[in-house]
């Protein structure tokens, strides 16, 4: 019933597996995620990126130059090329991230979507964690 619990409160759960790891120096499956953010082009990309990295919502974000997408919208097919951004982060805070995002994104509708990482190298992913403590 305790991990029930835990499960059920983000915070929680994130607070516990950073005990977890701190406790046992082992990566938790799920401590960082990559989120995904489709751009118009690269000055959105680059300009947004700058700002989540300002605000220590995040320690790297690669950006993807050209990528070719086609969708539905307001149902017609539409094509575009955009900026892909990868974005890596603490999964504790990919809610703050999109909620960043959505604010400032030019698209009404901004793809943004995360995954949590399962593995990584443990001093990659310590460098991630010292990114984004604050001052």
């Amino acid at each position: 019933i305790l991990t029930a619990y835990f499960l059920t409160y983000p915070v929680l759960r994130t607070l516990s597996l950073q005990l977890h790891s701190a406790v046992t120096g082992t990566y938790v499956s799920g401590t960082f995620s990559i989120v995904f953010v489709n751009c118009p082009n690269e000055q959105i990309a680059r300009d947004l990126t700058r700002a989540i990295l300002d605000k220590k919502l995040a320690t790297s974000v690669n950006i993807l130059p050209k990528a070719s997408s086609l969708y539905l919208w307001n149902g017609e097919i539409e094509e575009a090329t955009e900026i892909l951004l990868l974005i890596k982060t603490k999964t504790s805070r990919v809610h703050m991230l999109s909620s960043y995002i959505r604010a400032v994104h030019p698209f009404e509708i901004p793809e943004v979507f995360s995954i949590p990482m399962d593995r990584g190298d443990v001093h990659y992913l310590k460098w991630l964690e010292e990114g984004m403590r604050e001052d």
